[in-house]
């Protein structure tokens, strides 16, 4: 018998708790054939709701289903660690608790295992549902990734991926503080299936990313994955360098050459007030990854845990 480790990630879902229950365990008839136990690990992220008693009423139903809730909210990011620290499994897999990952992908992402692959990725092909400006920046951001960093991150990508033990210890050999999971599983490597599917919009409920917090997220991944923005910062510096300098020797010879006086101070505020804007700019770059450094040599918890069951 091999053993499955669903983990689901929730915050403030306890409208989806059961819905989703119920959506999983119709694979159960495909787990049987396939000599496969099942553990079913819902980590609460510091919920405000009922999530935590939605929870606890499947646990008194079904010995399978375990909580792990925070002390307070941590991030989908801690959650997934958690989650991966807690799984026993042969296999793993996320799935997020608002049905957006839809469960009866699992026969097709186990057949795929079957075939050699270490673990089994989806992504969206369309957006449907969403607002087109948070489209265009998500797509921008995933363009920027490929052209900027090393570690391959498909558009679309989903946490929703289905992993073998040894890719399962691979991820969790990298306990660092600063999380960004869609460039871990890209970085860790393994022989990856992708497998495409129709946005399906949340039934139930809020999303909780907004697009502030997205933005944020976003930048997360460019600093964990990417050195490019301090090598852009450098040479923007350089270039500003090389004007300045031009800017010095066109003003002398102009001087020396038609005694034209230097022009008002309107065009010198301008330069000065864009010039502060450039070195501001690159030095919130900078600060950016000192930030991430300041985190990660504090060495603080990734999450605490309030209640396991």
């Amino acid at each position: 018998m091999k053993l499955l480790s669903a983990i689901v990630p929730c915050y403030n879902e306890e409208e989806n708790i059961a819905d989703f229950y119920q959506e999983f365990i119709k694979n159960e008839a495909f787990f049987k054939e396939n000599d496969i136990e099942l553990e079913l690990w819902y980590i609460d992220d510091g919920s405000k709701d009922n999530t935590v008693s939605e929870v606890k009423k499947l646990i008194e139903r079904d010995m399978r289903v375990h909580l792990l809730s925070f002390s307070r909210n941590f991030g989908k990011e801690a959650a997934i660690y958690a989650g991966l620290e807690k799984a026993r499994g042969d296999y793993v897999v996320f799935l997020d608790a608002d049905l957006q990952d839809p469960p009866a992908l699992l026969p097709e992402m186990f057949q795929y295992l079957n075939e050699g692959y270490d673990s089994v990725a989806t992504r969206r092909v369309d957006r449907k549902g969403e607002p087109p400006i948070r489209s265009f920046f998500a797509r921008m951001f995933y363009r920027l990734m490929r052209k900027i960093s090393k570690t391959e991150i498909m558009d679309g990508a989903r946490d929703y991926r289905l992993m073998t033990r040894k890719v399962v210890d691979a991820i969790l050999s990298m306990p660092e503080y600063n999380r960004f999971s869609k460039g871990i599983f890209g970085w860790v490597g393994f022989e990856t299936k992708w497998l495409e599917f129709d946005n399906i919009e949340r039934k139930k409920g809020e999303t909780k990313w907004s697009f502030w917090k997205l933005f944020l997220y976003s930048i997360d991944g460019i600093t964990a994955f990417s050195t490019a923005p301090l090598a852009f910062a450098a040479v923007l510096g350089v270039l500003f360098c090389l004007a300045s300098f031009a800017l010095i020797i066109f003003t002398i010879v102009r001087k020396a050459l038609f005694g034209d006086p230097t022009s008002g101070w309107p065009s010198l505020v301008c330069i000065i007030s864009m010039i502060s804007g450039v070195q501001l700019f690159c030095l919130g770059i900078v600060g950016q990854y000192l930030a991430k450094m300041y985190m990660e040599v504090k060495k603080r918890p990734i999450y605490l845990v309030k209640e396991e069951i």
